[in-house]
């Protein structure tokens, strides 16, 4: 029969608390961050403006440049593999080139 130290050692699991920690942490730090920025601020785009909290700014302003890094992203592997299907010679075309 195991000790009480003994059961203690084999059911410890130091990830899942590292885990636990490092989650309450960032969620406490998104809370501040959302507390910190709650001013009104004005955001004008050419044709009209409008007035919101500036969190949202700040979170549509990264939604943005999520989206646009992930479509910039696509566009360039579109163009990379189109370039290397396009300089990849078949053996045929080595073959007839040479006879």
């Amino acid at each position: 029969m195991e000790s009480p130290r003994e059961e203690f050692e084999r059911s410890w699991q130091p990830r899942l608390w590292i885990s636990l920690g490092a989650l309450i942490l960032i969620g406490a730090y998104l809370i501040a961050f959302v507390v910190g920025n709650d001013e009104e601020a004005s955001v004008n785009f050419v044709f009209a403006e409008a007035r919101t909290s500036l969190i949202w700014v700040i979170l549509l302003s990264l939604l943005a440049g999520l989206v646009g890094g992930v479509l910039l992203s696509q566009l360039h592997r579109r163009r990379q593999t189109r370039k290397s299907e396009a300089s990849v010679e078949t053996p045929e075309s080595i073959s007839e080139e040479e006879a």
